[in-house]
């Protein structure tokens, strides 16, 4: 019903209008590159003019340049949801706006801005429904032929690794059935649940192996056209020009991560009673700064090899944001990201309600020190502080766990 209205009102907004354009901006992981894949097929279509802009966050300074635009479509996919309020206040009115997301949310009650992030709609965004499948369900309430893209919409369902007993769930897995009975995926069992093959020009593939290099091009390649060369694979299919693009990427990558870990091995992490911490300046360049959340899963699935890493200690890092975003030029940003993570055996606590899952506290720390959260899973979870007040957003955190334990 909310999606059906929000293209009512679209179609409305955009008759008799000669542009017929829409300005789409999505993240850079596998579920936002296979979202913006979904929406840019749709949406050409459908006869718009797509222009499309992939973001690493939606900081403040982004947003802001974004919203001096008047009188556009602007759908915003894979963030957002919890900043809609901002996004209005930005917005003025001046332009309609729909947010496709999937993760904690804020509702907003102006009439131009369209906020159908799941979680508001009684569905987890950590468990049964991903962006890709948000902006899936919102191609076919715009047009029934989109349903051959649920297979695209898989790939980013099975990135984002939401299982239940190694299965998709909810939506995500009604959709994966989808692209079984049109013949573009596979559904085979395996000892720990299920193996979703897609259909390639080549040959079947694991939907996770896709996923696994669309996040290496969106984020190791986010300043290198790897965004761009994602979109094209989610559509396409794997081909030479992204396998050349991808060893390219991962030999950077693994130099990386070589050598931070080193530097971990070396005593360059920082304890804290419930957090563990580094920084990597901008160490990571020339990859984007997702990438620290990529080093930091890479860490906590090989967490056992490492025992200067702490299993029940949650894990953080902090990236240094280049003032610079590919499509936007400059943008003076000056603040760092921190991402954070979990090793097993405290995730398994925090699913079972034993420790408090990152939503709790990561958002609630940033806002304390004047930082910029817009989309937290319990599991992994993201925000921006200003430069310099790295040790004060720990602190703050460190205060709010301290609490919870005290009283739980």
């Amino acid at each position: 019903m909310a999606m059906q209205a929000a293209i009512d009102h679209m179609n409305r907004w955009m008759r008799g209008r000669p542009d017929k354009s829409v300005l789409l901006f999505h993240h850079n992981d596998s579920d936002g590159l296979s979202a913006g894949a979904v929406l840019s097929r749709a949406f050409t279509r459908r006869g718009f003019s797509v222009k499309r802009g992939c973001l690493e966050k939606t900081y403040p300074a982004a947003l802001a340049k974004i919203f001096l635009q008047k009188d556009q479509l602007i759908v915003l996919t894979d963030f957002a949801g919890r900043i809609a309020p901002v996004i209005a206040g930005l917005n003025q009115g001046n332009n309609l706006v729909l947010i496709l997301d999937h993760h904690k949310a804020s509702p907003v009650t102006d009439k131009r801005v369209y906020n159908l992030d799941t979680e508001l709609f009684g569905l987890r965004g950590d468990r049964d429904i991903t962006a890709s499948v948000t902006a899936y369900l919102f191609a076919c309430c715009m047009d029934p032929k989109n349903r051959d893209l649920a297979s695209v919409a898989v790939i980013g369902a099975v990135g984002d690794g939401f299982f239940v007993d190694g299965c998709l769930a909810g939506p995500n897995r009604e959709v994966a059935r989808q692209a079984r009975a049109r013949g573009n995926l596979k559904i085979v069992q395996n000892p720990s649940g299920e193996t979703y093959l897609l259909q390639t020009r080549r040959k079947p593939v694991p939907c996770e192996e896709i996923a696994a290099d669309l996040d290496t091009l969106g984020a190791a390649g986010y300043y290198q056209g790897g965004p761009e060369m994602g979109i094209r694979v989610c559509l396409e299919g794997p081909s030479d020009a992204s396998d050349r693009m991808l060893a390219h990427l991962r030999a950077i990558q693994k130099k990386i991560f070589n050598r931070e870990t080193g530097r971990i091995a070396a005593g360059k992490i920082i304890r804290t009673p419930h957090i563990q911490w580094i920084h990597v300046q901008d160490r990571m360049a020339p990859m984007g700064v997702k990438m620290i959340g990529v080093f930091l899963a890479w860490l906590r699935d090989r967490i056992t090899d490492h025992p200067e890493l702490d299993p029940d200690r949650y894990l953080a890092g902090f990236q240094t944001v280049p003032n610079r975003i590919p499509g936007f030029g400059h943008v003076q940003i000056d603040q760092v990201k921190i991402s954070m993570r979990v090793a097993p055996t405290l995730a398994h606590k925090i699913q079972a309600g034993a420790a408090p899952g990152m939503d709790t506290f990561l958002p609630a720390a940033t806002e304390a020190v004047g930082g910029f959260s817009d989309a937290c899973h319990s599991l992994a979870a993201a925000t921006t502080v200003d430069i310099g007040r790295e040790e004060d957003l720990v602190a703050e955190m460190e205060k709010i766990l301290s609490n919870i334990a005290l009283h739980p």
